[in-house]
């Protein structure tokens, strides 16, 4: 196994963990860190869904700015509020709900006729339950399926002589950090007693049904109502405030409201004053008052329209978030390229619409959770790959380095550009360099290897420089020797007369280099430079292991043959009558030095004599003809 495999493996495993134990925990309700993304993630699905028109079954009474503007004062007088009541009980509505604490005493009077008020229609009033913490948590879950309810730590009823003529229910919201209402616990429990919630209770009354309490829902009306964990229905606001149809308590006062808004609806009658303090902030609305979202309750729990989230669809956000996972980090470790980014920005497209088209017919499956599920490994499996390619890039670019030592700089620059170069060989022409140090042998008996290696080191890196700087290529050194191309990558106009100026420019420079040595070694040491132009194969030699980019032909072996001319007649450069001519007559050959011949001269094992001219630095071992002394 590959270590790019092991690592893949490692962090789909890790993912798979990671993912499940998110999943597992927002199954059972306990991921509130959560909550926030999770709401602004629905605000935003909401706002795409847009308003949508409330089922006209709920009319809400506002005891507003203006009610108590005539009424001189709020709380309203309870005689004021019985009033209200008895109006809205004579236009037939289904049932009255009184989203008002009457937990405090009024006049005497004014209770009495409230309380026979409530007698005249199904009437419930609200409760409120009181938490020992500022938030409502989720208890632990039991063998009991009511064990997982909200648990208060006591409930603020309505006063005796209001209970007696109503029905009574906990009007206590669920919120998320923001403070948005996200859904309404159908049941409260005490240390002694159960309460149903406020909407229900009143959707009971309007129905004449009681609910049947299930493990994750319960029926009504012979409507089977799926709820969330906790048993919350949750809340899936139609629009800003008013789309839900509201009336001013005021004009129900003066008589100007036609008996068609209370008819067989529910009515809900609840404060919205300014400073009245229940007000929330919702998806299209920063102020939402709370009977209007009591209101909301009411209607889909009547219509059955509300959002569908239940442990099904916390079931499937596990398994969501746990498929988006193992895909998101397989093709961040399939593909490291745009194809992979581009196939991973594909992936959250489609989830999201999908997400978004689940949202907007009805059911809330999370947004939050894959994206948490998703999100660290796929960070970290990123940032540990990048660190991972960071080092391997590192470790090739030594590597390229100092592999690059080993080929000549033309042809690196060449074979990053065309990786292809000479698998097949090529038929050119080229001018042909060899160089070598004559004596080397016998010095190499006398002296230690250190000293040897030294002395080549610099002979090496001299022939090197001087190469580099005419445009030419030493395909080989061959130990005391170097074979040097004018012509690759690729043959210029020029190879000729630069092959000239280099040889001349080693002559020189490595004479000067040799009489810079100590005289032990300068006196046992010379050199031989041969050159020539002419048709060569420039090919890749080697096995599959190893490949070398090198030159044969006739044209290599006159070069190299040259070096023996050069020796026996006592020059330090031998080269073609065809090189020269290339190189053309304003060539330096013909302006530094001593440049003698041609002469016709045998080559060892050519049978045609080859045209030679012979150059020194100076004229000394030379007659007046040219020839050697």
């Amino acid at each position: 196994m590959s270590a790019r495999t092991f690592q893949t493996l490692v962090a789909l495993v890790l993912s798979t963990l990671w993912a499940l134990a998110l999943g597992f925990a927002h199954w059972r309700g306990d991921v509130q860190f959560l909550d926030r993304p999770e709401g602004a993630l629905t605000d935003l699905r909401s706002s795409v869904r847009g308003e949508r028109a409330a089922p006209d079954l709920v009319t809400i009474v506002a005891i507003d700015d203006h009610t108590i503007a005539e009424r001189a004062g709020y709380p309203l007088p309870r005689a004021d509020l019985a009033a209200i009541v008895d109006t809205v009980a004579r236009f037939g509505p289904r049932a009255i709900a009184i989203d008002l604490l009457l937990i405090d005493r009024g006049s005497d009077d004014g209770d009495a006729i409230l309380a026979q008020a409530f007698d005249k229609r199904p009437t419930a009033i609200a409760a409120a339950a009181v938490f020992a913490e500022a938030k409502q948590l989720i208890a632990a879950q039991e063998s009991d399926p009511l064990a997982g309810l909200p648990r208060a730590e006591k409930f603020l009823l309505p006063l005796k002589l209001f209970a007696d003529h109503a029905a009574v229910g906990v009007v206590n919201l669920t919120t998320d950090k923001s403070g948005t209402p996200r859904g309404v616990p159908m049941l409260f429990r005490s240390d002694d007693k159960i309460e149903l919630s406020f909407p229900l209770r009143v959707v009971a009354l309007a129905t004449d049904t009681e609910p049947t309490i299930e493990a994750d829902s319960l029926t009504l009306a012979m409507r089977h109502i799926p709820l969330d964990v906790g048993h919350v229905l949750p809340l899936a606001f139609y629009g800003r405030h008013g789309t839900i149809r509201t009336i001013s308590a005021a004009s129900i006062l003066k008589g100007e409201v036609a008996s068609e808004a209370f008819r067989d609806r529910i009515v809900v009658i609840g404060a919205t004053v300014t400073g009245g303090g229940d007000l929330f902030p919702t998806s299209f609305d920063p102020v939402m008052p709370g009977v209007e979202i009591v209101g909301t309750a009411i209607t889909h729990l009547m219509a059955g329209d509300g959002m569908l989230r239940n442990r099904s669809t916390r079931a499937a956000d596990a398994i969501l978030a746990i498929a988006l996972t193992l895909l998101l980090v397989g093709l961040l470790a399939w593909r490291r390229s745009a194809i992979g980014l581009f196939s991973i920005v594909a992936v959250l497209v489609i989830w999201a619409a999908a997400n978004l088209a689940a949202f907007s017919n009805g059911i809330w499956l999370s947004a939050a959770l894959p994206i948490a599920a998703a999100a660290p490994p796929m960070i970290l499996f990123g940032a540990g790959q990048l660190w991972l390619n960071r080092r391997q890039a590192q470790y090739f670019a030594r590597k390229s380095d100092l592999l690059q030592q080993f080929q000549a700089p033309a042809l690196r620059q060449w074979l990053t550009k065309n990786p292809d170069f000479l698998l097949k060989p090529v038929h050119q022409d080229a001018a042909i360099i060899f160089i070598d140090l004559s004596g080397f042998t016998s010095l190499s008996e006398t002296l230690g290897m250190d000293a040897v290696l030294d002395v080549l080191k610099d002979f090496h890196t001299l022939v090197d420089r001087e190469v580099v700087a005419r445009g030419g290529v030493i395909t080989s050194f061959l130990g005391d020797g170097a074979m040097i191309l004018f012509g690759l990558p690729k043959s210029t106009v020029d190879d000729a007369r630069n092959a000239a100026l280099c040889c001349v420019d080693l002559c020189n420079r490595v004479e000067r280099w040799i009489e810079s040595l100590p005289p032990s070694i300068a006196s046992q040491i010379g050199f031989k430079v041969g050159a020539h132009f002419g048709a060569i194969i420039a090919s890749r030699l080697g096995g599959g292991s190893y490949q070398h980019i090198t030159a044969t032909g006739d044209s290599v072996n006159v070069a190299s043959r040259l070096m023996e001319i050069a020796a026996k007649q006592s020059a330090a450069l031998a080269l073609s009558d065809d090189l020269l001519r290339q190189a053309g007559p304003e060539c330096a050959l013909l302006q530094v030095g001593v440049l003698t011949g041609p002469r016709e001269t045998l080559i060892r094992g050519r049978s045609r004599a080859l045209s030679v001219w012979l150059w020194r630095n100076d004229s000394s071992g030379f007659d007046e003809s040219g020839l050697m002394r």
